[in-house]
């Protein structure tokens, strides 16, 4: 049963797939994985009406150090393990075989990859800090929908960050409908608000170096 759970989360159909479902997709480090990048894609689920969350574990942020990352097979092997209780989610690493660590080119990937599919960029709100920063960020949002979580101390900052970076903001009902029916006009963007999760990937690492200090 474990392997077979394994596996499930490790073989969505990338190469030219004909699916039609509603997808999230979340990218960063996981470094490490935690309950934060859960309740991300929860809430995410929940507001939207998603089929199915893929979290994108990049090789390595082109905005991060490599001091402290540990390798992807790592990153990869607790995120699975941590997903594993979901069906709906996938953990993956499609940038392994692309040329370059940045989102735009994954998501560019992606959609030829799977014309049909529904796909939806999931961002926390604390990182629309660093999203003018991004490697093409201005063509990023003319390629996907985008749904900020809200985050700890990050609610009106993301909101007025949006309002100049992501484009048109649709109320989530709106976006969910938008979104369902194929009638979403990008760019285009929602803020998802409710509980907070303030897990941090930053926060894990310090506390496991204090303890093996």
């Amino acid at each position: 049963m474990a392997r077979h759970a394994a596996s499930h989360h490790q073989m969505p159909l990338l190469f030219h797939s004909r699916t039609n479902l509603k997808i999230g997709l979340v990218g960063g480090s996981f470094n490490p994985a935690h309950d934060g990048h859960i309740h991300v894609a929860l809430e995410a689920r929940r507001a939207l009406n998603l089929d199915q969350i893929w979290w994108l574990v990049s090789p390595q942020n082109p905005l991060k150090s490599t001091a402290g990352m540990e390798s992807l097979a790592i990153r990869l092997a607790h995120a699975r393990k941590i997903a594993a209780p979901y069906p709906f989610m996938r953990v993956l690493s499609p940038e392994a075989g692309l040329p370059q660590n940045y989102t735009y080119n994954t998501l560019t990937y992606l959609k030829k990859t799977m014309p049909l599919a529904r796909l939806i960029w999931v961002m926390g709100a604390d990182n629309l800090d660093q999203f003018s920063r991004w490697h093409r960020h201005q063509d990023m949002i003319r390629l996907l929908p985008i749904a900020v979580i809200d985050r700890p101390s990050y609610s009106m900052k993301a909101i007025v960050a949006g309002r100049w970076l992501l484009g048109r903001r649709y109320r989530v009902a709106k976006m969910r409908h938008a979104i369902a029916t194929r009638s979403l006009k990008l760019p285009s963007w929602c803020f998802i608000a409710g509980q907070r999760h303030a897990a941090s990937a930053t926060e894990i690492r310090q506390q496991a170096q204090s303890a093996n200090a």
